[in-house]
């Protein structure tokens, strides 16, 4: 099973079984935050969910013809599909009701890096979705080591764990559709922009 573990080497977070080396660690008032107002953030997180399946659902129609894809967004769509209803079994208990979708500030601002063309566009959707998952595998791994909810500490290390298989799918997918050496480059210059990116937003009870 693939699985995410925070590391630091030479003030670096990296993942010691994942794909991807993040470039800077979520700090630590952030799970202050979320634990200090949960409700707010499983609504969050609840929509995260919603829209992660139906980002591999998206890429699944722009890209039909490209079977290998097909087939691995299908299982992540299905698999974020369930999570979504996890969670929101979980806000039921609360006696909580979904909300509103909020711009996500984070996606937003990743997705604004993406390029024009189509086979840049295709690049670069698939490293920033596994980008995307290797954060959430980051954030979900700090909850389920910090959150004193025994039962809600083992369905975060079950949702960090997917978060991981998620990193490496999208990115064994665009070692498949495009050389290493252009798939590397692109991804050092993207990973260094998220960076910058997770550094300036705000502190919130939300995944992102």
């Amino acid at each position: 099973m693939a699985t995410c573990a925070r590391e630091r080497k030479r003030g670096v977070l990296t993942y010691a079984h994942g794909m991807l080396a993040l470039r800077f660690a979520t700090p630590t008032p952030w799970l202050d935050a979320v634990l200090a107002d949960f409700d707010a953030f499983l609504l969050d997180h609840a929509a995260a969910e919603r829209k992660a399946s139906a980002v591999a659902l998206s890429l699944i129609s722009h890209y039909p013809d490209r079977e290998a894809l097909v087939a691995v967004m299908m299982d992540i769509a299905r698999e974020e599909l369930e999570h979504f209803y996890q969670v929101y079994k979980h806000l039921v208990m609360r006696g909580l009701t979904l909300a509103k979708d909020i711009k996500d500030p984070y996606v937003g601002a990743l997705r604004e890096r993406i390029r024009r063309g189509r086979e840049a566009y295709f690049l670069d959707r698939l490293l920033i979705g596994g980008i995307v998952e290797a954060r959430g595998c980051e954030r979900f791994g700090m909850i389920a080591e910090g959150i004193g909810d025994d039962a809600l500490a083992e369905f975060y290390r079950v949702i960090t764990a997917s978060e991981a298989r998620h990193d490496e799918a999208f990115i064994r997918l665009a070692r498949e559709y495009f050389p290493d050496s252009e798939v590397d480059a692109r991804l050092d210059a993207l990973l260094d922009e998220e960076a910058e990116i997770v550094a300036g937003l705000e502190i919130r009870a939300a995944l992102h």
